[in-house]
């Protein structure tokens, strides 16, 4: 298996010299996401279109978070991401993939999940909200395509890594009204493979209550052995949390 090995920790020395949170945070968020996805999948050297052969719809789209801030600044806060993309479909091969000829009817299921797990600093700290670190995404995804006929040809591709990635998320706040704009991602490219995941959103609190609407897309060109995805999946989300 191929694996993305080099990990940035020298950027988490750098930043803990700067700000850390003013007091101990702890909040908690699910979020709906109405993701589209397009693309495509390689095994060996066939390749399938997610999309156009395979017509993958969404079926859920699953995303929990935490995080815990404190006081400490020589110590990472600590943020917590898990999503689950799950799609199917029926369509027609519009050539060979894997041990399924050109031509066939197939049902398509794809399952796609990340945990990542966030250590990071608060650089900023006011009405101006600016955090950095590093990310290490635990990414598992599976496809899998039957032919339609009776005891027909099944394909599996799988892929498997640990990611480190970089991290930085900033928020705007409009002071004394709940009202807040920001944006956060992650981002790594190395040796041919690459993953960036962004949202940008709107956000309004209340009490200890946190509601959110934004867009976020995801990007993943990943190889593992002889398997590969190269997908991108992108759409509007809603999420509500708790922040104590």
């Amino acid at each position: 298996m191929r694996k993305l090995a080099t990990i940035a920790g020298s950027a988490l020395l750098v930043t803990s010299s700067f700000a850390a949170a003013d007091v101990l945070g702890v909040g908690a968020s699910v979020s709906y996401w109405d993701s589209d996805l397009s693309g495509e999948a390689g095994k060996n050297s066939s390749v399938v279109d997610l999309e156009n052969d395979l017509n993958l719809s969404s079926d859920s789209s699953a995303n929990l978070e935490a995080y815990f801030e404190h006081p400490v600044p020589i110590l990472p806060n600590v943020r917590l991401n898990y999503t689950r993309i799950q799609q199917s479909g029926s369509g027609e091969l519009s050539t060979g993939y894997d041990v399924i000829s050109g031509g066939a009817p197939v049902d398509s299921d794809l399952d796609l999940s990340q945990f990542d797990a966030t250590l990071y600093y608060e650089l900023l700290d006011n009405w101006v909200n600016l955090d950095a670190g590093l990310t290490v995404r635990s990414l598992d995804g599976e496809l899998i395509v039957r032919e339609q006929t009776t005891n027909g040809q099944v394909s599996r591709t799988e892929i498997k890594g640990a990611i480190p990635m970089g991290y930085l998320s900033a928020r705007f706040d409009l002071p004394f009204t709940g009202v807040s704009v920001g944006a956060q991602g992650n981002i790594i490219s190395y040796d041919g493979d690459s993953v960036s995941d962004f949202n940008a959103y709107g956000q309004y609190e209340v009490s200890v209550l946190s509601l959110r609407a934004g867009y976020r897309q995801m990007n993943i060109d990943f190889e593992d052995s002889n398997d590969r995805l190269d997908v991108e999946v992108g759409g509007p989300f809603i999420s509500a949390g708790l922040t104590f």
